[in-house]
C-alpha cells in the first residue's frame, strides 16, 4: 500500500450539472473546489441532445484540461464529472471516471464515490454470468448490475440493481434524459443538490462545490434514495426504507472543505468546536498553540480560544507540494514531510508548544513535526488530536483497510507519546467528539460513523469479514 505524508486518502468526488448551457465549464469549477477529494484523476461526461461524449486522464483537473480544446469539445447542457482517489482498482488510465458506456440501446455515464463491501463476489457472479468487465474499479460493477436487472423501465432496474450492492456509495448516472443521483442506505458519503438562477439543477459531493457555480443549496440526499433530474424537474423514490444515517465522522474531521456544511452542520464549526472540547478535556500549560496546516486549523484556533491562549502559525505549509506527497521509502517520505511542513523558528524558539492535528495513522508525520519544532527551539511540545485514537480499518472508502498501519491500534496513548517524541500527548473522546459535531439526530452515535475509533460498524462487512476477524485474532496473539 502507498504510504504518503498525510497518511489518510481522500474520497473521490462528483459533481453534476442539468440544464445550463455553460454544464462543462460549470463541472470543471465544481470539480476544482473538490480536487482535494481526489488527486490521482479527472473526467467530464457531457450530453448534448442525447449524445454523451467524455474525457478523462491521469492527473489533477487542470493538468487534464491543460488543452482547452479537451474541455470545449465536451458540448451540451447535461454533465457529471469526477476526481478519483484510488480506494479500489489499481491507478491505471482504465479506473478514471466518469466511466462511459455506449449499449446497442443507448448510452450511460457512471461516476462513483465510496467502496463497495460486496464487490468481489458481485464481481465474480458477473464475470460466471459472462459479462466483462473493462476496469479493475468496484464503481463499474452497478452499470453491469443495472443492465442484467429485471425490471419495466430503467427505474425499476436500477432499484433491484442498488439492492444488491453493500458499502459506501454516492452514484451520478448521466443518461440521455436524465441524471441521477444514489446514495447508499446509511449515506455514509455527503452529496447535496442545488439549483441555479436559470433552474439548472446541481449534484454535488459538497456544498463548496455548490458555492463554487452560485448554485442555491436545495437539500441534501437521502439515505437510501434515488434522485432523478430530467427536463420536467426533481423526482424523488427510495431503493430501500432500511435506512439508518451514519455519515463519515471523518468528513468532518479531515476529509471535507472547512467551507463545507454537511447534513446541515458546517465543517470549520463542528472542528473548531472539537478543538474547543479537546482543551476542556486535555488542558496543558504552555504559551502557545499552533495548528498542522490545513485541516487542523480550525480545531487549532477553538483550543486556543477555550485555553485562552495565543493562536501562532508555527508552522508554515508549502502549498505548491501535493496533499498526498507518495513516496516508497522511509527515507523519502521523511523528505517529503520536510518538503511539505516548515517549523518558524522566531515564533516557536523558548516556547512550550501545544501542537494540534486533527488525527494520527501510523504516526510517522506527527513524529517528524514535533522534532522539527524542537529543531526549531521549542522547549516543549505537546500533542492534541481532535478525534478520538484510529484504531479500526475503514470498508466505505477511505484508504485504511488494516489495523497494521495503524498505531493506536497496537500501542497505548503513552506508548506512542514516546514514539511521537512529544511531551505529552491526548486525544479528543468519542463522547466529545459526537457533541462537537452535534447532528442531534435520532440514531447510532447521532448519525455518525464512529467504526474507525470503535470498531462498530453500521452494516456487515461481506467479502472484508473474513480478513478483519483475523487481523483482530492477530492482535490478540
Amino acid at each position: 500500500m502507498p504510504n504518503e505524508i498525510k497518511s489518510l486518502n481522500e474520497e473521490c468526488g462528483i459533481f453534476g450539472v442539468w440544464g445550463h448551457p455553460d454544464a462543462n465549464q460549470l463541472t470543471y469549477f465544481g470539480l476544482h473546489s473538490l480536487q482535494h477529494r481526489g488527486q490521482e484523476g479527472a473526467g467530464i461526461v457531457t450530453n448534448d441532445r442525447g449524445r454523451l461524449k467524455g474525457y478523462r486522464d491521469r492527473g489533477l483537473l487542470a493538468d487534464v484540461f491543460r488543452n482547452p480544446e479537451n474541455l470545449a469539445q465536451l458540448t451540451g447542457l447535461d454533465a457529471i464529472g469526477h476526481v478519483r482517489y484510488a480506494t479500489a482498482g489499481s491507478h491505471g488510465l482504465e479506473n478514471i471516471q466518469p466511466f462511459l458506456f455506449d449499449f446497442a440501446d443507448g448510452q450511460f455515464a457512471l461516476a462513483h464515490n465510496g467502496n463497495l463491501t460486496n464487490a468481489v463476489s458481485l464481481r465474480r457472479e458477473l464475470e460466471a454470468a459472462g459479462s466483462i468487465l473493462k476496469s479493475s474499479s468496484d464503481s463499474e460493477i452497478l452499470m453491469h448490475l443495472i443492465r442484467r436487472a429485471p425490471g419495466p423501465d430503467l427505474h425499476q432496474q436500477i432499484k433491484r440493481a442498488l439492492q444488491q450492492i453493500h458499502g459506501g456509495f454516492a452514484y451520478l448516472l448521466l443518461t440521455q434524459d436524465s441524471m441521477i443521483a444514489m446514495l447508499d442506505p446509511n449515506g455514509f458519503r455527503p452529496l447535496s443538490i442545488g439549483q441555479m438562477q436559470n433552474g439548472a439543477y446541481v449534484v454535488a459531493s459538497e456544498t463548496c462545490a455548490l458555492n463554487a457555480v452560485e448554485a442555491t443549496f436545495i437539500r441534501d440526499v437521502q439515505p437510501g434514495e434515488i434522485v432523478t433530474i430530467d427536463d420536467e424537474g426533481l423526482h424523488s423514490d427510495f431503493f430501500t426504507t432500511d435506512t439508518t444515517l451514519s455519515i463519515c465522522s471523518m468528513e468532518y474531521i479531515y476529509f471535507a472543505r472547512p467551507d463545507s456544511d454537511i447534513c446541515g452542520v458546517n465543517v470549520h464549526t463542528a472542528r473548531k468546536r472539537m478543538g474547543q472540547r479537546l482543551a476542556q478535556e486535555a488542558p496543558v500549560e504552555a504559551d502557545m498553540v499552533i495548528g498542522v496546516p490545513n485541516s487542523s486549523l480550525s480545531a487549532a484556533s477553538g483550543y486556543a480560544e477555550a485555553s485562552q491562549l495565543p493562536y501562532e502559525m508555527g508552522l508554515v505549509k508549502n502549498q505548491y507540494v501535493g496533499r498526498t506527497f507518495i513516496q516508497p521509502t522511509q527515507a523519502l517520505r521523511e523528505q517529503g514531510v520536510n518538503r511539505k511542513l516548515a517549523a518558524v523558528k522566531s515564533v516557536v524558539a523558548g516556547k512550550r508548544v501545544i501542537l494540534v492535528d486533527d488525527s494520527i495513522v501510523r504516526g510517522t508525520t506527527s513524529k517528524h513535526i514535533v522534532k522539527r519544532l524542537k529543531a526549531a527551539g521549542a522547549l516543549e511540545v505537546h500533542l492534541r488530536i481532535a478525534s478520538p485514537p484510529l484504531k479500526y480499518p475503514c470498508f466505505y472508502g477511505i484508504d485504511i483497510q488494516t489495523r497494521e498501519e495503524l498505531i493506536a491500534a497496537h500501542q497505548s496513548v503513552a506508548e506512542m507519546c514516546e514514539t511521537i517524541g512529544a511531551d505529552s500527548l491526548a486525544f479528543l473522546s468519542q463522547q466529545g467528539l459526537i457533541d462537537a459535531i452535534g447532528l442531534n439526530k435520532d440514531a447510532p452515535y447521532t448519525g455518525l460513523c464512529m467504526a474507525y475509533f470503535n470498531g462498530d460498524y453500521p452494516t456487515p462487512l461481506y467479502d472484508y469479514a473474513a480478513n478483519y476477524q483475523a487481523s483482530l485474532n492477530a492482535d490478540k496473539e
